[in-house]
């Protein structure tokens, strides 16, 4: 459990990086797809107990690892309230080190979502995952815009696109947030304790995993080779908003400094380290 609520905080701490997805964390962490079919149960549970078939609603909550989601949940919620307050100010004072950091960790990353395919990529694996970079590529490029006061409808917009990006790596939650303007609002609501503005966001984040959670678990069970093979070129694309020098506007720009580098090889080797300790796990098994 103390273990689940280790990797809770880290996906938690993920969701506030502009960048950096919860998704991918859970990926590294090695609990992406028991998520991924625990929230589909319970949206399955959830819409038999709304249609009365009290019965299929509790098989489809045994489903549910609750061992694993209600720590991980915790965890998440900690880290988030802790991450608005303690990590904003360290990404601005060194934006450049941090997306260094990250950018590091995201790179070497990429070899787990590859090693799930399974059997060699070919050449149409490669076509597709390219494919899926472009795409990634161009949704981190969009123009940020910053909005002072959001209408609730389209926080609850906002939150429910959002939040599909906690269940797919390679695109930031924060990062969709920052393009359409609603990261520093919602950010700052996190940290005055907005009831209004929050709860609009729950529940519209909670209808987007609702529905996005349920679509990708098919994905895995009847398309999980494309699906992976997507998911790594989402993961590729999306290290465009982690180049180290780049603007407020998300302009890139020309290395000013190497010290970002540095930054780059530690968040590398650590990926490896995990790497390297999961080898070992899967050898003594």
């Amino acid at each position: 459990m103390i273990a689940n609520l280790l990797r809770g905080f880290l996906i938690g701490i993920a969701e506030v990086i502009p960048g950096v997805s919860g998704g991918t964390i859970a990926l590294i962490v090695g609990i992406y797809e028991r998520i991924i079919g625990s929230a589909a149960s319970a949206v399955e549970a959830l819409v038999f107990l709304v249609r009365g078939r009290l019965q299929q609603a509790k098989a489809s909550a045994k489903q549910i690892d609750w061992l694993l989601v209600l720590p991980v949940l915790t965890g998440m919620l900690v880290a988030i309230f802790a991450a608005a307050a303690a990590i904003e100010p360290l990404l601005e004072s060194q934006p450049e080190n941090m997306r260094g950091l990250f950018a590091g960790l995201i790179l070497v990353s990429l070899i787990f979502p590859y090693r799930m395919v399974g059997a060699s990529w070919r050449a149409a694996d490669y076509l597709v995952g390219l494919m899926a970079a472009a795409i990634s590529f161009v949704l981190v490029s969009l123009p940020r815009q910053e909005l002072t006061d959001p209408s609730l409808v389209m926080v609850f917009l906002a939150a429910a696109t959002a939040v599909c990006a906690l269940v797919l790596p390679g695109v930031s939650g924060s990062f969709l947030l920052l393009a359409i303007g609603f990261y520093t609002p919602t950010i700052a609501a996190v940290n005055d304790l907005d009831l209004g503005y929050l709860s609009v966001f729950v529940l519209g984040a909670t209808v987007g995993l609702a529905l996005f959670s349920t679509a990708l678990r098919w994905l895995l069970v009847n398309l999980r080779r494309l699906t992976l093979v997507v998911m790594t070129g989402l993961m590729l694309g999306s290290l465009r908003a982690l180049w180290p020098w780049q603007d407020n506007l998300g302009q890139l720009g020309s290395p000013e400094s190497l010290t970002p580098l540095v930054f780059f090889a530690a968040g590398a080797m650590v990926v490896a380290l995990l790497l390297w300790v999961q080898s070992r796990a899967s050898k003594a098994q």
